[in-house]
């Protein structure tokens, strides 16, 4: 086993060098001419990046100085995220790169060759031509001495002597010319071979440029759409056993806040101020409240006891709530005036409330109960379930659940996190029937990790419920 994980240690270790290697390349090395202060910049942002990073994780999860968590948190998690889409971006583009290289101009084309033709021919010209050597008329005499000595006249072009302008110098002059063709093929090909590379930096610069603004620009919208608070999503479900009283009954759920060393007393502050807007009848708040002990965290927790709702607000455990210590957090959270439903059920007027342990609470004996929770109720009586994980929906079919609230996947928080969170959970965002139980997950009103959201954006969800008989 522990050469099994060894292994995927090393392929995950391997996959994130050559991922950044990559990024490096692209980003930086395509789009310099050569070596330089640029290439550095980029190999220490890089490496920077990622130490700041891990650093992030290390003393979040060991519990350092809060201001230790506070001061790395922001520019490590956003770096994870920033990575992410500069590698997505820059992958998406590696397609346009040859298509802009072909469509791009080469510049202007060299006159070299058509020169070089003409130019022995323009310099066999410019030489100066020999001076005619006259020919005196033949003396009279015999007709056949006559012919006998124009015959060598006649029996082709006269033979110019060595000199300027004959078949030596005719001969020689090509490769006394300075733009004959082997030079000028020369400079041709140097010229194209420049243009070409003069048109390949063109474009590693524009399609790196490219990546980059779309990856910050995504970066920052998501993160602007965490900071500025949860939006109110509604959802309307129906429950054959809900009586007719109840019609139109609202519960607000709220799951996944993540206070900690990025989101803390003043994102809390919003997500109260949000809820409170909706009043709700009950409030649910269905786990991963927080990143962190009650000592550092509690300040930050503290606006929770402002949740208003006709019937209270209740609160079940999330798999981070025992990373933070869970039996802190239950204790400060009905300091709050919150009620913490550990495997236990409270009987409304309507309809009975139930609540279970997440199921990491398992390796601490405080895992899920349904039995203790749901095993002696009235099922005549509508039921709602409160569960941190969506793969408690099976167990909740089985004890005759009507509705189950949970959060957890945060509806994959990084597009395409979605396609992992579909993965490992049977829902990952709104409502959908199994058997008779109805499962609604919320995408979270938090983030973990970088404060970022890309495709799926948080909410406070207030379910209403619909009678049938009404």
């Amino acid at each position: 086993m522990v050469v099994v994980f060894v292994l995927v240690a090393l392929l995950v270790l391997g996959g994130v060098v050559a991922a950044n290697w990559y990024l490096w390349r692209r980003l930086f090395r395509d789009t310099t001419r050569g070596p330089g202060p640029v290439r550095r910049a980029g190999a220490v942002l890089i490496a920077g990046g990622w130490v700041l990073a891990v650093g992030a994780l290390v003393t979040e999860q060991a519990g350092a100085p809060f201001w230790l968590q506070r001061t790395l948190a922001w520019p490590g998690f956003l770096w994870l995220a920033l990575v992410l889409y500069l590698l997505l971006a820059t992958l998406a583009t590696e397609p346009l790169r040859p298509l802009l290289r072909r469509l791009l101009p080469t510049g202007p084309r060299t006159a070299a060759p058509a020169q070089d033709t003409a130019a022995p021919a323009r310099e066999s010209a410019a030489a100066p031509q020999p001076e005619p050597v006259p020919v005196s008329a033949p003396e009279p005499g015999p007709a056949g001495e006559a012919s006998s000595a124009a015959a060598p006249a006649d029996t082709g072009p006269s033979t110019p002597p060595p000199g300027p302008g004959g078949p030596l110098s005719a001969v020689q002059a090509p490769a006394d010319a300075p733009s004959g063709h082997e030079p000028a093929t020369g400079d041709g090909a140097s010229a194209a071979s420049r243009g070409l590379s003069s048109r390949r930096l063109f474009v590693s610069r524009v399609v790196g440029g490219g990546a980059a603004a779309v990856a910050l620009g995504t970066v920052g919208y998501g993160t602007y759409g965490v900071l500025r608070g949860p939006r109110v999503k509604r959802v309307t479900v129906p429950l054959a056993k809900l009586p007719r009283a109840a019609h139109g009954y609202r519960i607000a759920v709220v799951s996944d806040v993540h206070l900690g060393p990025v989101l803390g007393r003043g994102f809390a502050q919003k997500v109260v101020d949000t809820v409170n807007a909706t009043q709700p009848d009950l409030i649910a708040v269905v786990g991963d409240l927080v990143d962190g002990s009650v000592k550092d965290l509690g300040p930050a927790a503290a606006p929770l006891a402002g949740l208003r709702a006709r019937h209270g607000a209740y609160f079940v455990t999330g798999n981070h709530e025992y990373f933070s210590g869970a039996e802190q957090w239950v204790r400060e959270v009905r300091r709050l005036g919150l009620l913490p439903l550990e495997n236990a059920r409270t009987e409304l007027p309507a309809f009975d409330l139930a609540g279970v342990n997440d199921v990491r609470g398992e390796s601490e004996g405080q895992g899920p109960d349904f039995e203790r929770a749901l095993g002696d109720r009235d099922t005549a009586r509508a039921c709602v379930l409160l569960a941190h994980q969506p793969v408690q929906i099976h167990e909740a079919v089985r004890h005759g659940v009507d509705l189950q609230l949970s959060g957890h996947t945060h509806g994959g928080q990084l597009w395409p996190g979605s396609i992992l969170a579909a993965a490992a959970n049977p829902t990952v965002a709104g409502l959908e029937r199994y058997g008779d139980t109805q499962l609604y997950v919320s995408r979270g009103a938090g983030a973990w990790g970088p404060p970022t959201r890309v495709g799926a954006p948080s909410d406070i969800t207030v379910v209403q419920l619909a009678s049938r008989q009404a």
